[in-house]
């Protein structure tokens, strides 16, 4: 009998385009996974696969959109508030985008608008910012829990759901690998989380500095998880170099990230060997 897999993919902003590239490549492995966890951008590649899309489909879809300005700014003015009360909803906050909004206006009709619709167990997380503590989606409304998952502090506002204040899941949880870690025999992580990197030595922003602590914590976090325990494997596209709202360099990001197919090609073979010896030794 095969082995069953499960992925979990972390959170990262306009990094998780490469997410892209694993689902490609466990496509042309013949691939599916039973179960799949997501955070933040994560979460919504998640749900894109879960949902039936190919890897092709989302690369093309993500393409279509962030390859084209005009076609970037018609959603996002799409996804304008729909009235001046709206707008105004708690104090003039303009940096702040509504996120399930603006996320109504990018993601493809494949993905449905509840979890029960999906065709592989998707769980979301978001965090509950009054809680202190991990939100776990995994039933319900499906577009609400990846708003919240993907509201990045100081660019979304918060999510308000089932009575909870939720924002950006990776905060907690940047790759919830251990949320699925018993559900699959192979369990594949996904860390596009990235760190600052020194570009032209030129000083670091206020918008650079937060952005970059919040990786720095993303890592911490990271590191303490897969001491306690680690997925079968992990991958680590190289995207360091983009920052977290860079969706439309998506054509550098992907060309620049593609290697990262082979690898995980590499890495499941290697995983798919040592079973099949130990099966043997067994034998």
């Amino acid at each position: 009998m095969s082995p069953t897999f499960g992925i979990a993919f972390g959170g990262g902003g306009a990094r998780g385009l490469a997410h892209i590239h694993v689902i490609e490549a466990l496509d042309e492995l013949g691939i599916r996974p039973v179960t799949i966890a997501g955070s933040s951008i994560g979460a919504i590649m998640g749900a894109g696969m879960a949902s039936g899309m190919t890897g092709r489909e989302i690369h093309d879809y993500a393409r279509s959109i962030l390859g084209r300005r005009a076609e970037v700014a018609s959603r996002m003015w799409r996804a304008r508030p729909g009235t001046i009360a709206e707008a105004m909803q708690g104090g003039i906050r303009v940096s702040q985008f509504n996120v399930e909004r603006i996320l109504k206006a990018f993601l493809p009709e494949a993905i449905p608008g509840t979890f029960a619709e999906l065709k592989i167990p998707l769980k979301v997380t978001a965090t509950d910012y009054f809680g202190h503590k991990l939100a776990v989606f995994n039933e319900g409304d499906l577009h609400s829990a990846l708003a919240a998952s993907a509201a990045i502090p100081a660019v979304f506002r918060p999510v308000e759901r089932d009575g909870r204040l939720l924002i950006d899941g990776g905060i907690y949880n940047p790759v919830p690998f251990d949320l699925i870690e018993r559900e699959a025999d192979i369990i594949i992580a996904v860390d596009v989380v990235g760190a600052p990197e020194e570009v032209d030595r030129k000083q670091p922003t206020s918008v650079d500095l937060m952005f970059g602590a919040t990786q720095l914590m993303m890592q911490s976090i990271i590191a303490n998880k897969l001491n306690q325990s680690r997925p079968d494997i992990l991958v680590r596209p190289a995207v360091s170099r983009f920052r977290v709202l860079d969706f439309l360099k998506i054509d550098a990001l992907m060309n620049e990230t593609a290697d990262i197919k082979d690898e995980l090609k590499r890495q499941v073979e290697q995983v798919l060997e040592a079973r099949r010896q130990v099966r043997q030794a067994e034998g």
